[in-house]
């Protein structure tokens, strides 16, 4: 039997958090805009930042990877241009990445949907997979790019240990389900939250309900809520989708951690086997 692995995840705020596991730290979709301070999101739309992050960028750990779900101000802004390392490997869409090495960021590598990318550390291996997302319905699709679910795989020695799953900006859609179909066991996923509406009517991420509802669907050890409240582009807080999963009878398998608090969560004892 192997040994299990150990993860915690730190959260900075909105979609931002600093994930560590066996020899690796990743940060994922990375916004230190602060209170007040508003973040673009294209063809002329904005939304003000309500919260501050938990840190700074000139605090963070020296990182292994970035993982970003889609090019968005509220996911990547002028902080994370200016203060992160341009060798830094960033894993994202084929959209952000082309985007990014622009900018200079020369180790941005875009995965199309079930693509995987493999970064090493001494025995230790994390495999990133892209999963799918929608944005915003079929309709609006245009007025947002394009988002990425994604799948961590820690493992030693070609054995994976733990599995994280992060929703990435998503509504509630069919090809979800083909996640737990490919990876029926997860030990923990990030959801992200809000409601986001844009131009008064447009959702393009889940509100509680259909946050409720995804965890139904993943059926992961444990879920952490993120991205909830830190804009004002968000109309479904966290009560709400809390309400939903008390509903759905889920309440045992989501933990709330607030900005700046960290959950450690302890991978599969036997592992799942090779990649």
């Amino acid at each position: 039997m192997s040994d299990p692995a150990e993860a915690s995840v730190f959260f900075v705020g909105n979609a931002t958090t600093v994930i560590r596991c066996m020899d690796f730290t990743v940060l994922t979709d990375p916004s230190f805009l602060h209170r007040g301070q508003r973040a673009y999101l294209g063809w002329g739309i904005s939304t003000r930042r309500r919260t501050n992050p938990a840190i700074g960028i000139v605090q963070l750990p020296p990182l292994d990877a970035v993982v970003l779900s889609h090019l968005h101000g509220d996911h990547w802004d002028r902080y994370a241009t200016e203060g992160l390392d341009k060798s830094l490997p960033i894993i994202t869409t084929p959209h952000a990445a082309t985007r990014l090495r622009r900018k200079g960021f020369r180790n941005a590598t875009g995965l199309h949907t079930w693509q995987n990318s493999i970064l090493r550390r001494g025995d230790s291996t994390l495999r990133i997979t892209a999963l799918p997302g929608r944005h915003a319905p079929a309709a609006a699709r245009m007025l947002v790019p394009p988002v990425m679910g994604s799948m961590l795989q820690f493992g030693r020695d070609g054995d994976v240990r733990l599995r994280m799953h992060i929703s990435g900006d998503t509504l509630l859609y069919d090809r979800l389900a083909e996640i737990p179909q490919r990876f029926p066991e997860i030990d923990v996923a990030l959801v992200h939250l809000g409601g986001t509406t844009i131009l008064g009517v447009l959702m393009t991420t889940m509100d509680g309900d259909q946050g409720a509802r995804w965890v139904r669907l993943m059926g992961a050890g444990v879920t952490l809520p993120i991205h909830y409240d830190d804009y004002e582009a968000f109309a479904s807080d966290l009560d709400d989708f809390r309400g939903h999963v008390d509903m759905l009878g889920l309440s045992d398998r989501v933990r709330y951690i607030a900005r700046g608090e960290t959950y450690h969560v302890i991978g599969h004892p036997a592992g799942y086997g090779a990649y």
